[in-house]
């Protein structure tokens, strides 16, 4: 699994800098030294889709119209809940908030296990304690020593101990190898200020396979001036892939930073995509394709978090 990532992810690289070529199958298969049959069964394995169906999922520029054009014809069965179809297995996360002695006392008597696993996006890490799961790292680029590190300092005061045997069955079910039927409930403990809870929270509900402005979560907290601290506040999430915060994107369409990696953000987003919609976008796909990135609507911000 993980060297499949690692695969995808060069060819992802390769795809940003020449989706306006749309390589052929040869030509991404050379790049990653594998033969096309090879490389186009790899790719199939990752995201379920060919990779000429994936080149469509990663046109970044044409993100700005589609973030418009779906405003009026999302579904509103789409504006409450983290689910799609396919692989994309239905998840609920609930969030416990540290209270403010707790924040203050950074982790003191907490016991926390880690370890440190394969996942389809490369490795990670997972922290646990007894309310929940506290962290979730994405290892590349940093490191492993360097992902521990940043860990520590989020929790300076815990007790750490390093314990896979612990920690991978949390991973079996974010990351299951096959099909699991009914929801899969994961309760998370987040250390942080008030603003970043209500982000956080704001980021549970745009479901997989859609993207929002982060003017558009600062509108939803309340908060329509405060585009810049919700960048922060989003840049600054302490578990990936759970809390969404790739599902986050620039109002000009683009795809923007990301602290485990602009192609990893990338990544998510395209496969989150490919699973909600399996048999493409109907649309004529020529020397421009078409992204499949819908913007969620939030629930109407009288329902306050």
């Amino acid at each position: 699994m993980l060297t499949d990532y690692l695969r995808i992810e060069k060819a992802i690289n390769y795809l940003q800098g020449h989706y306006r070529d749309q390589p052929s199958l040869d030509e991404l298969a050379r790049h990653v030294n594998l033969s096309p049959f090879h490389f186009q069964r790899v790719f199939r394995r990752w995201a379920g889709i060919s990779p000429k169906r994936y080149l469509q999922f990663l046109t970044v520029e044409h993100a700005k119209r589609l973030l418009d054009e779906s405003r009026t014809i999302l579904d509103a069965t789409y504006d409450s809940g983290l689910s799609g179809p396919g692989r994309l297995h239905d998840l609920l996360v609930a969030i416990d908030a540290v209270t403010p002695g707790e924040f203050k006392a950074k982790g003191s008597g907490l016991q926390i296990a880690y370890g440190i696993h394969p996942s389809p996006f490369g490795e990670c890490l997972i922290a646990v304690t007894e309310r929940g799961i506290c962290g979730l790292s994405f290892v590349d680029p940093v490191g492993r020593r360097e992902t521990v590190a940043n860990l520590r300092r989020r929790w300076r005061e815990a007790e750490l101990n390093e314990n896979a045997q612990k920690t991978k069955p949390l991973m079996e079910r974010i990351f299951p190898t096959a099909p699991k039927n009914g929801k899969r409930t994961l309760s998370l403990l987040i250390r942080g200020t008030n603003f970043q809870i209500k982000v956080w929270e704001a980021l549970l509900r745009i479901p997989p396979g859609f993207v929002r402005s982060y003017e558009d979560v600062a509108r939803y907290i309340g908060e329509p001036t405060a585009a810049r601290a919700t960048g922060n506040a989003v840049a600054a999430n302490p578990v990936a892939y759970l809390i969404p915060c790739h599902r986050v994107i620039r109002k000009n369409g683009t795809v923007g930073t990301y602290q485990w990696g602009m192609t990893r953000k990338t990544a998510l987003i395209g496969w989150e995509s490919a699973q909600k919609y399996p048999d493409g976008l109907n649309h004529r796909v020529s020397k421009w394709p078409f992204s499949p990135w819908r913007v969620a609507r939030f629930p109407n911000s009288e329902n306050s978090l």
